[in-house]
C-alpha cells in the first residue's frame, strides 16, 4: 500500500527508491497509459502533421476526432444490425464496462451527452477504494440506465447488463494493480466476457480501451491485454475499435502537491528519459466516442496521446518550479536501483510465492521509469494547462487508489 505519511524530502536515493517500489500497487501510472518507444509505431509525417491540428471543442459536431490507425486486420463488416453511422443515437443502446474507472467516467457522461441510449455496467461498490455507493454512482450518471452486477460472471452480464438488445460495447475496464491474477481477470477475461455476450446478442461494434504499451509487451497486464487484442481482431461478428492511449494526465499529477508543499521532484536517471505527450481524460472520451459513428475507424487500432511535443520528467518538474515559484530541488535516482530490487524480490519469491505480485508492481515500476509515451497528437488540453488547473482547484477527481505512490489523496 501506498505509504500515506511519506516524507520525500527525508529520504536517501537508495530509501527513495526502495519505498517507491515496495510500497507500488502499480505505479504512478495507470496500467493503461504504460510508455513505449515511438520509434515501433511511428507514423508517416504526413499523418503526424495532420494529428498535431488541435481540436475545436466548441460544439458536440465540432469536436469529432481526427485520428489515424496503426493498422486495419481486415475489412471492416457491411452487415450491422444498425448503422451506427446515421442512426439516432437515442435508438443506440451502449453498454458501458468500467464506467466508474478515471477513464470510463468521462466516456459515460460524454456518450450520455450525445444522446445515446447508454447502460452503465458498475459494480455495487465502485471508485477508488470502493468508496462509491450506489445511490452515488446513480447520481453520477444521471441520464443512463445505471445497473449492477459483475463483469466476471457471464450470468451476471447476460442477466443485467445485457436484459436488453445491446447495440455497442465501450470496455474501459482495467485491473487495479496490475497483479497477475488480476490483469487475466479483468484486463483479458472480463472485457472478453463483454465481447461474447455482445456477439451472442447480435450486436454490431465494440471498442476498446487498450494501452500504447502492449506493443512491447513485458508485463503481465501487458500481455493479458494483447492477447484480448487478438481475440477480438480474430472475430469477425462485430466490428471494433481498439484505442491505444499513451498516458493520462492522473498519471503525471503525482508530485504537484508534493512541489507545492516546497519539497524535491523525484526522478530516475537524469530526467531525460520516459518522456510523455499525455491525453486529457475528455480529449481521450471523444475519441472514445466517435469510435462507435466514424466507419473509418472500425476494424483498427488506433494509437493516440495528447497534443504538443513529448516532455520529460525534467521539463515536467520545470512546469511545477515556476508554476508555484518555487526553488528547483530534486531527488534522483538511479535506474539501477530498480535491478537490484527486481532481482532480490525475484529470487525470494521463489520461497515465498505471496512475493510473486510484488516482483511484477516492482517490474511496471521500472518500465514507466525507463520507457517514453508518445503517439500521434489529438485533442487541444495540454499537461501545462492541466497543471494550471490542479495548482487553482486542487487534486480532485485525480485520486489514484491502488496505483498511489506519491500520496495523491486529491485534496
Amino acid at each position: 500500500k501506498a505509504l500515506s505519511t511519506m516524507r520525500l524530502e527525508a529520504m536517501s536515493l537508495g530509501a527513495a527508491a526502495c519505498v517507491l517500489l515496495l510500497s507500488l500497487q502499480a505505479s504512478a501510472f495507470s496500467p493503461t497509459s504504460l510508455p513505449l518507444s515511438r520509434s515501433s509505431f511511428a507514423p508517416s509525417s504526413s499523418a503526424r502533421h495532420s494529428l498535431r491540428t488541435p481540436v475545436a471543442a466548441t460544439s458536440l459536431n465540432s469536436r469529432r476526432s481526427s485520428i489515424a490507425p496503426l493498422r486495419s486486420a481486415k475489412t471492416p463488416k457491411v452487415s450491422m444490425g444498425v448503422d451506427l453511422a446515421t442512426a439516432d443515437p437515442k435508438d443506440v443502446r451502449v453498454l458501458v464496462a468500467g464506467c466508474t474507472g478515471y477513464i470510463g467516467r468521462f466516456v459515460t457522461k460524454e456518450l450520455i451527452k450525445r444522446g445515446y441510449n447508454v447502460v452503465a455496467f458498475s459494480r455495487d461498490k465502485a471508485g477508488v477504494g470502493g468508496k462509491k455507493s450506489m445511490d452515488d454512482i446513480r447520481a453520477d450518471f444521471q441520464g443512463a440506465d445505471v445497473r449492477f452486477g459483475d463483469v466476471t460472471d457471464m450470468k451476471s452480464l447476460e442477466e443485467v447488463g445485457f436484459k436488453d438488445k445491446v447495440d455497442v460495447v465501450v470496455s474501459c475496464l482495467a485491473s487495479r494493480t496490475g497483479g497477475i491474477q488480476d490483469s487475466n481477470d479483468i484486463d483479458y477475461q472480463a472485457s472478453l466476457n463483454c465481447l461474447n455476450a455482445l456477439r451472442a446478442q447480435g450486436g454490431s461494434h465494440y471498442v476498446l480501451l487498450s494501452a500504447i504499451c502492449v506493443q512491447k509487451p513485458l508485463l503481465e497486464f501487458q500481455r493479458a491485454k494483447l492477447k484480448l487484442e487478438e481475440a477480438i481482431q480474430a472475430q469477425d461478428d462485430v466490428t471494433y475499435s481498439i484505442v491505444r492511449p499513451t498516458a493520462f494526465f492522473k498519471s503525471l499529477a503525482g508530485q504537484v502537491s508534493i512541489v507545492k508543499g516546497g519539497n524535491p521532484y523525484v526522478m530516475f536517471g537524469d530526467g531525460e528519459i520516459c518522456k510523455a505527450n499525455a491525453i486529457s481524460e475528455a480529449d481521450l472520451a471523444i475519441v472514445m466516442a466517435d469510435c462507435i459513428t466514424e466507419k473509418d475507424r472500425y476494424n483498427k487500432v488506433l494509437p493516440v496521446g495528447g497534443p504538443g511535443e513529448p516532455v520529460t520528467p525534467l521539463q515536467q518538474s520545470e512546469i511545477l518550479f515556476n508554476l508555484f515559484d518555487k526553488e528547483p530541488k530534486y531527488i534522483k535516482v538511479p535506474i539501477a536501483v530498480f535491478d537490484g530490487i527486481i532481482g532480490t524480490i525475484e529470487f525470494f519469491s521463489k520461497f515465498f510465492p505471496s512475493l510473486v505480485d510484488t516482483a511484477e508492481f516492482a517490474k511496471i515500476g521500472r518500465y514507466y521509469a525507463t520507457e517514453d509515451m508518445v503517439g500521434p497528437s489529438y485533442g487541444t488540453t495540454t499537461l501545462e494547462d492541466f497543471f494550471k488547473d490542479v495548482a487553482e482547484n486542487g487534486l480532485q477527481g485525480q485520486e489514484l487508489g491502488d496505483q498511489a505512490v506519491f500520496n495523491i489523496d486529491g485534496k
